[in-house]
């Protein structure tokens, strides 16, 4: 019986293998596309970090980076797609979010190939700049720009290995004006994972979802150490208003965060979008957990 069982287990081990070898083989022997579109600003930034960029002939409404890809036209978003404009493009490749599926059926319905994106972990970030090398034909440049990605988390990891974590509340989102409508990582995502590295312990470590809506109360009863809030660059920036919205939070006075004044504003896209600059907005909430790891 165990004898069978162990045949069995080879077999279907063995199964996986080829299935996998024969989807590598099918991905390596489509031909490198010549005029991507990409609705994914992450997906944007590998695509020009592993050189694919002269292939690029448009982008989202909300790719800004890198410079050289802002002149492109605009093809819409995530919820708004303009799928006359795309086919007007003739595309040979359309970077697509996972959840666009009434754009991927028109797509096919035009036998346009598409790549379906969708994030999750940090490790995915690795993940997707390579299989992306392997379509577009760019597997040593995509690889080139992973062993960075690594080597830079890598020494991230080193400089705060031996520090105290605090226990960190990481908001994305909320209101203007009000602590109210808060979004802040839970324990699951890219973004756990960058505050992880960064050497610091999630609140919501135990609720495995990417976001928490988070109640005062809530936030309360976690007494985080450390607020870090994200602003990024379509958020005003002007120093009337950060002072106004970081004065929001002195009404929770019992929270160790800002009883100690360690409540901090982040304003870098790079911690939100990920992409090849993951390494950045990693040390961006580093330094501003361990400061003095980065002197």
């Amino acid at each position: 019986m165990a004898a069978r069982q162990k045949t069995i287990a080879s077999c279907t081990c063995g199964a996986l293998l080829c299935i996998a070898l024969a989807c590598h083989a099918v991905l390596l022997a489509q031909p490198a596309p010549k005029r991507i579109i990409s609705l994914v600003p992450a997906v944007t930034e590998m695509l020009f970090a592993i050189g694919a960029g002269p292939e690029v002939v448009a982008i989202s409404s909300f790719d800004s980076y890198p410079p050289e890809a802002k002149s492109l036209p605009r093809v819409g978003a995530l919820l708004d797609p303009n799928v006359e404009r795309i086919l007007s493009l003739k595309p040979d490749l359309v970077i697509v979010y996972g959840s666009q599926q009434e754009l991927k059926e028109q797509l096919a319905r035009a036998s346009i190939p598409i790549f379906d994106y969708r994030h999750a972990g940090l490790a995915d970030v690795s993940t997707t700049i390579r299989t992306l090398g392997e379509r577009t034909g760019r597997v040593v440049q995509a690889n080139d720009v992973v062993a960075r990605i690594q080597q830079g988390l890598a020494d991230i990891r080193r400089r705060v290995g031996d520090r105290p974590r605090p226990r960190t509340l990481l908001v994305f989102g909320r209101e203007p004006g009000a602590l109210r409508g808060i979004y802040a990582s839970g324990g699951v995502g890219f973004l756990d994972d960058m505050l992880r590295i960064a050497g610091g312990d999630n609140v919501f470590a135990d609720i495995k979802k990417e976001a928490v809506e988070a109640s005062t109360e809530l936030i309360l009863s976690r007494r985080p150490d450390v607020i870090l809030e994200i602003r990024t660059s379509d958020t005003s920036s002007a120093p009337a208003t950060l002072a106004a919205e970081l004065a929001l939070w002195k009404s929770l006075s019992s929270v160790p965060a800002v009883r100690n004044d360690r409540v901090q504003f982040l304003a870098d896209d790079r911690i939100v979008i990920p992409g090849p600059r993951v390494v950045e907005g990693t040390r961006t909430i580093a330094q501003a957990l361990h400061p003095d790891a980065f002197k």
